[in-house]
């Protein structure tokens, strides 16, 4: 199964007995990953779309694997999962698409509570802008009926041209910004790199860890 190099990178430290939950998981590529490459632990992916999970849950797996429909956005979506879930927690793709400071605080707070002590968070985040080709693909925020001044900084729409047409929030989450949540939830950065894409620097990956007495 293919997946970005960043995220192949990080998939690979990943023990094969460790519980994962995989925040964000599409049609489970992550999931077929770790099924071609020996993983054996407890396995939970999470998203939103029901057409991708039914793709996801149609696979087979060498592990138990369970897939959850939940909407990020909505308050207590990870009030079912015990503290300390995990070892392993997943959030690629993911960060930069809620909008709004406090609604990726409050994700990245649910990030802390979901993973173990000696547990950490692999996550990612797309940098469309450091594409020319990307950059052409912004669309004015007045095309929806919204002001500049409607919207935080950061936040664009662009033109997602897969399936078909549609626009895609995308909020370009800068190092400064990255950290500062990783610290308010209670997480130390541990590892920061970039790769995927043109030129090997169209996402930023970093490893989060529980910061000792959070």
């Amino acid at each position: 199964m293919r997946v970005q190099s960043g995220a192949e990178k990080l998939l690979g430290r990943i023990p094969a007995e460790s519980v994962v939950i995989d925040l964000g998981c599409g049609n489970g590529n992550a999931a077929a990953w770790l099924a071609e490459h020996g993983h054996r632990g407890d396995y939970l992916g999470i998203d939103a779309s029901p057409g991708l999970l039914d793709i996801a849950c149609r696979a087979s797996y060498p592990f138990f694997a369970e897939f959850r429909q939940a909407d990020f956005l909505s308050p207590g979506w990870d009030s079912p999962l015990a503290d300390g879930s995990c070892e392993f927690l997943l959030a690629f793709a993911v960060l930069h698409h809620l909008p709004g400071e406090a609604a990726r605080k409050e994700f990245a707070a649910a990030c802390r509570r979901l993973v173990r002590p000696g547990g950490c968070v692999f996550l990612s985040s797309w940098q469309f802008l450091r594409s020319e080709k990307l950059r052409r693909r912004r669309v004015s925020w007045s095309d929806i009926g919204l002001r500049d001044s409607d919207v935080d900084e950061g936040d664009y729409l662009v033109d997602w041209r897969r399936e078909g047409q549609g626009l895609r929030y995308v909020h370009v989450i800068g190092d400064e910004e990255r950290k500062s949540l990783a610290g308010q939830a209670g997480f130390f950065e541990m590892e920061f790199f970039r790769s995927d894409g043109e030129g090997g620097i169209l996402s930023d990956y970093a490893v989060w860890a529980p910061a000792v007495g959070r």
